[in-house]
């Protein structure tokens, strides 16, 4: 039995990861607005021990191809986090919530805000996946005239994260007393303004909501380019990540963790979490006819579609979907760093466009694993015990079926080999992570002084 225990989530996709899973008898075609399918999928998560659920968002639909390809993508609606989180944490005990939402166009004081009251809610079950947004088709949303640059997102969202922070430290641990016999409800010398001016933003606080109980909500940042990198070794207590070998894999997380020590900080505190998403069967064979399956739902609009993002300056209606795509040693520059992933991918494995779209189908250039229980606990176990992963983002191909055989298949496969749980640890998400509860920085202050 080891020690060391692998730290999973179940990133959630409405209907599933793959790309035309919405079309499969397995899912739940309406789940993107449909409260009981998620209801279900937090409690399958639950009892399979995970750690946490997560949703990705975007503040906006994005879509690169023609109309037909347009009317063919089955995650068009879908609820904003947050809120959906909220209504199932009063369901689950023990799970944690992980919500997206960005420092690019979101406002740091209704952050801090909306994520202290789901940390208060869940009773200290809250994440917040920091992003800043790597679609530029949402910022008319927001009366914006062009999408930031990533260098420019990426130096607001460093002083973004630190004002939270700061506004979450608004109350100390103890300031609320509530002292009927004495009428005494706070210490007002406990409160703290922020009064924060820096470069992009102001803010002045306080909070109008005491300290959250996990001191902050565990921060979690999702990507693999330099400033992703480097935003997550400042702030970050999970990385969500993306590579399809044990290499790749191994040299991200030598990277990530060996940039934490000029933040003061130490490799344990951050908890790398790459994606997987594994197609099960209780024979190879049943596993394969699985993903044969789910690859002939797969339209070729909505295939090319899948690549545009990573060849924005090519026409890909006009390429033979029987020969390679063309290869680009670097990505144009603003492309999402999976670009780098994809692009590799293609050239190494020598993909062609109609190969590499039905791969990226599954899950968007994560590691895809198709096998019995045991062959994915080996590959999994492979990652962790190797330097390449504290643990998974697990990505379900379809929904809910792929989650139920994961929980009932694969989990006591890893427990078996004590690479698992087998009771949560805790009552909140850093104690089941195994973080510490973070010290406000003014009681920091005070020792320091």
């Amino acid at each position: 039995m080891t020690q060391r225990k692998l730290r999973l989530g179940a990133f959630i996709m409405a209907t599933g990861h793959h790309i035309a899973a919405w079309r499969h008898p397995g899912a739940q075609a309406d789940a993107g607005i449909n409260i009981d399918h998620y209801i279900a999928l937090a409690k399958t998560a639950e009892r399979g021990l995970f750690d946490q659920v997560f949703v990705a968002d975007s503040p906006g639909i994005k879509h690169t191809g023609d109309e037909e390809s347009f009317s063919r993508q089955g995650r068009m609606s879908h609820f904003e986090p947050v809120t959906l989180w909220a209504a199932l944490s009063a369901v689950t005990q023990h799970i944690g919530f992980v919500a997206t939402a960005s420092t690019t166009y979101e406002d740091p004081f209704l952050l801090a805000r909306k994520f202290a009251s789901l940390d208060h809610i869940s009773k200290g079950r809250a994440a917040w996946n920091v992003v800043t947004t790597s679609a530029d088709s949402v910022h008319g949303n927001f009366g914006l005239a062009a999408h930031p640059d990533p260098a420019v997102r990426y130096e607001r969202a460093h002083e973004f994260v630190d004002v939270v922070k700061g506004l979450w430290d608004s109350f100390d641990d103890d300031a609320l007393v509530r002292d009927r016999a004495s009428g005494v409800y706070f210490d007002p010398q406990k409160l703290h303004k922020l009064n924060h001016v820096g470069k992009h933003l102001k803010v002045e606080g306080p909070l109008n909501i005491e300290r959250p109980p996990q001191g902050y909500p565990v921060i979690v940042q999702a990507g693999s380019s330099e400033d992703g990198k480097e935003l997550a070794a400042a702030t970050a207590e999970a990385i969500f990540t993306a590579w399809t070998s044990l290499a790749e894999a191994q040299a991200f997380y030598s990277d990530v963790k060996g940039r934490m020590a000029r933040y003061g900080r130490r490799p344990e505190e951050l908890l790398v979490l790459p994606g997987i998403s594994p197609v099960i069967g209780r024979t190879q064979e049943e596993a394969e006819a699985k993903w044969a399956e789910l690859q002939a739902l797969i339209h070729p609009s909505v295939g090319l579609a899948t690549l545009a993002p990573f060849w924005p300056l090519d026409e890909l209606q006009r390429w033979d979907l029987d020969a390679p795509p063309p290869y680009y040693p670097e990505p144009p520059k603003g492309v999402n760093s999976r670009a780098h992933v994809v692009i590799e991918l293609a050239r190494r494995e020598r993909y062609t466009l109609r190969q590499l779209y039905e791969y990226l189908a599954g899950a968007r250039g994560h590691w895809v694993v198709i096998g019995t229980p045991e062959t994915i606990a080996d590959r999994m176990q492979e990652w962790f015990e190797n330097g390449a992963a504290d643990g998974f983002n697990v990505m379900p191909p379809v929904l809910p079926q792929s989650l139920d055989e994961f929980v009932d298949l694969v989990i006591p496969e890893l427990q078996r080999r004590g690479l698992f749980r087998t009771a949560y640890e805790g009552s909140t998400l850093r104690e089941n992570l195994g973080l510490a509860r973070p010290e406000s920085r003014y009681a920091h202050a005070v020792k320091a002084a």
